[in-house]
């Protein structure tokens, strides 16, 4: 009789400690006690096209470089989670990934997409320990365009989990655009030696909750992307240029040196963007100059399946690639145009 107790109490006692260490492990994410230390945003309409992406429709390609600091006075060792419009028409995520070493190129993570919680969420590939800096790269596209023909409005909303120590925001001008406008105007606005235009806005100490509003209108006949269009254009000058715009520019140079976010982690993510923006600007956060990064999708990831989203061909890296040596001065202009056209 004492054994039956004994086997009946230990099969009730073992799932409940089971379960409850399950639910230890899973810790909840409380994005307020991961204030950031840094961020930036860019925003980009008909930068570039996901796969599959539906004809005759504008994209907006959005990146987020982030990076956080855990204030909950204890490591965290579960999924960090990150709110999106993952209900917007066509929204397709392209890279979440994580900086875990300085230095170092992106490690992508597994993610996974909550259309309830309009959440991406993902397991850091280590606990990030109590007072440690976390650093992350999440890129996604969305549709949120209003067109008439040739006329495009869209809107970008940002409301911060957390506090902001320093906030970037970039928007691009579409190349080819006309009459473009943006609300609110611009703290300042460069060009690119294609004529592509960068309106910059500068945050210090961004409170939690408190909303960042934009919205822009132009005129673009079709929905031709600007890598596209670059691909397409003479370069500029000395065509048989090498090393990174920033270095050959000694005004752009000195400006890249005020830029908040600029060298503060990781690398660029497509590297072309720095050819677009004559080196005043980075695709997310870069590192060392002299380290080539390039963004390709990581066989065996996990993901889950019903939303995340499908490798990028061969060709669709190489083309990052080059363009990468471009920038870090692995191949010079001439070098650099003839290699691509042999992709298109």
């Amino acid at each position: 009789m004492l054994k039956n107790v004994l086997v009946l109490l230990l099969s009730f006692t073992f799932p409940v400690f089971f379960v409850l260490n399950n639910v230890h492990a899973e810790e909840v994410f409380e994005a307020e006690k991961f204030p950031y230390e840094e961020m930036q945003i860019q925003v980009m309409p008909e930068f570039d096209y996901p796969e599959n992406w539906p004809k005759g429709e504008p994209s907006l390609l959005i990146g987020y470089y982030g990076k956080v600091i855990n204030k909950s006075g204890k490591d965290f060792n579960g999924s960090i989670e990150f709110p999106l419009p993952v209900k917007d028409s066509n929204f397709s995520v392209y890279l979440i990934a994580e900086f875990p070493e300085e230095n170092k190129p992106e490690v992508q993570r597994p993610f996974k997409i909550d259309k309830e919680k309009g959440t991406v969420s993902w397991e850091p590939g280590k606990p990030v320990k109590a007072d440690e800096i976390y650093s992350f790269v999440i890129e996604y596209y969305a549709n949120p365009f209003d067109t008439d023909k040739a006329n495009k409005k869209f809107g970008f909303d940002f409301i911060p989990q957390a506090v902001i120590k320093k906030l970037d925001v970039i928007v691009y001008n579409p190349l080819s655009a006309k009459e473009f406008t943006i609300d609110p105007v611009a703290d300042t606005t460069t060009k690119s030696e294609y004529g592509q235009e960068l309106h910059h806005y500068q945050y210090t100490d961004v409170k939690k909750g408190k909303a960042l509003n934009y919205k822009a209108s132009y005129i673009k006949e079709g929905n031709e992307s600007a890598l596209s269009i670059i691909s397409k254009m003479n370069p500029p000058n000395d065509e048989n240029q090498s090393g990174s715009a920033t270095e050959q520019d000694p005004k752009i140079a000195a400006a890249s040196e005020n830029r908040p976010i600029i060298d503060a982690v990781g690398a660029s993510i497509i590297g072309i963007s720095i050819i677009i923006a004559g080196g005043f600007m980075f695709f997310g956060l870069r590192g060392n100059g002299n380290r080539t990064s390039v963004r390709k999708p990581k066989k065996n990831l996990k993901k889950d399946t019903k939303n995340s989203v499908p490798e990028h061909t061969a060709t669709g890296d190489e083309k990052k690639k080059l363009r990468s040596m471009l920038l870090n001065g692995k191949i010079d202009q001439k070098t650099y145009e003839e290699k691509m056209k042999k992709l298109i």
